[in-house]
């Protein structure tokens, strides 16, 4: 295993009921509160409501219409909300999208860096505004670790970037509020989550310890998902997804781990260009991608993801295995209900060398547990159609 850190400081409120605690966790940091969203879902299910009622004794100024892939325009409105009024702390209610946003403006909120510059080049990120969050979809596992995602459509980019002080202080894990949430989206979650536990497990050096545990995960989801699509009231479903995708990306599955995110790289392209959903882009391109990847150097990982995921028997030669294995992953995220093509899309090739090159320059993938180049990128691509 490699040398790492490990210290994830949120604290987690999991369950039924716990957003009553929300004035407890709130007012150590201040009574001056942005409350940032993204559409009427939090509004339907009566919970925009009880956060404002549970919010009675602050100062709230409130965001919405945060985009599902946010866009650097929602990070610049948020940043005059919090200068223009002296906000003590952000407050984000919603997903993945809601919670990348809120930490972008948390960031930019204490720089006199310009706010894409800072996604840019998060090394000049030196504080951020205290954040908490109300989770509402299991997906991007952003309620617990120092990541974000945003979209600058200008530029056709959308860069993935971290740093510690944009950690959630605490986050608030109901899975009730997921109960509402529809099959597609659900579906799509469900992706998002097994790719960013399938991106650190398919690397290098294997490491018993993350690496049983990310197996554990996958099984989860492979269980649980189908369910809640199929019952979206079903509870134990929802939980278990709930605290998979926490799980999935807060760093125990990556101790140790090298990491290049390559299906990653690559799924940023597509939604910059033709701002798909992350988790539906990430499930057409994972098995394209084991299968390029498959060789003679990688195949005993895909061997023992086989037999130790989808209990199929080491009885055949390796690779027989493996793409039984990676056979038996594109028809789970089919079975969900998730499109596998991107002419499904209405994506074509069009775009691919320009998109290959950007993934190539942005996303590490000369790191990738097997390298990628543009061609290579290109033809995982060409796959997908």
């Amino acid at each position: 295993m490699n040398n790492f850190d490990f210290c994830v400081g949120t604290h987690i409120l999991f369950g039924k009921g716990q957003v009553e605690r929300l004035p407890e966790i709130l007012s150590p940091f201040g009574k001056k509160v942005l409350l940032t969203y993204g559409g009427g879902s939090i509004k339907r299910m009566g919970l925009y409501d009880r956060v404002r009622e549970l919010l009675a004794d602050f100062e709230v100024w409130e965001l919405n219409g945060i985009e599902p892939n946010p866009r650097i325009e929602s990070v610049y409105a948020g940043e005059k909300l919090c200068r223009d009024n002296g906000i003590d702390v952000i407050l984000a209610v919603g997903g993945g999208s809601v919670i990348d946003c809120s930490k972008a403006i948390a960031a930019a909120s204490c720089s006199d860096e310009d706010a894409w510059e800072l996604v840019k080049d998060p090394d000049k990120i030196e504080k951020a505004l205290p954040l908490c969050t109300v989770l509402t979809l299991a997906a991007t596992g952003s309620e617990m670790n120092t990541g974000s995602v945003i979209t600058n459509l200008k530029t056709k980019e959308k860069l993935g970037f971290l740093n510690d002080a944009m950690l959630p202080k605490a986050s608030i894990l109901d899975p009730t509020y997921t109960l509402t949430v529809p099959a597609d989206q659900t579906a799509a979650g469900a992706a998002d989550i097994l790719s960013h536990i399938m991106e650190v497990y398919f690397s290098r050096p294997y490491a018993p310890i993350p690496d049983g545990i990310s197996e554990s995960l996958m099984k989860v989801v492979f269980r649980y998902a189908p369910i809640a699509v199929r019952e979206p009231d079903n509870y134990e479903a929802r939980e278990q997804l709930m605290w998979a995708s926490t799980l999935a990306l807060n760093g125990l599955c990556s101790t140790g781990k090298g990491q290049a995110w390559p299906c990653h790289a690559i799924e940023h392209e597509l939604s910059a260009w033709y701002d798909i959903t992350h988790g539906t882009g990430l499930a057409i391109l994972t098995p394209r991608w084991m299968r390029h990847v498959l060789n003679e150097g990688t195949v005993d990982q895909f061997v023992a993801y086989a037999v130790n995921v989808w209990g199929i028997p080491a009885d055949a030669d390796r690779f027989a295995v493996a793409n039984r294995a990676i056979d038996r992953t594109e028809d789970f995220f089919r079975s969900i209900g998730i499109p596998m093509t991107l002419g499904e899309l209405n994506i074509d090739d069009a775009l691919f060398p320009e998109m290959a090159e950007h993934a190539v320059r942005f996303g590490g993938l000369e790191w990738s547990w097997v390298p990628l180049d543009k061609d290579a990128v290109v033809e995982i691509l060409k796959q997908c159609l």
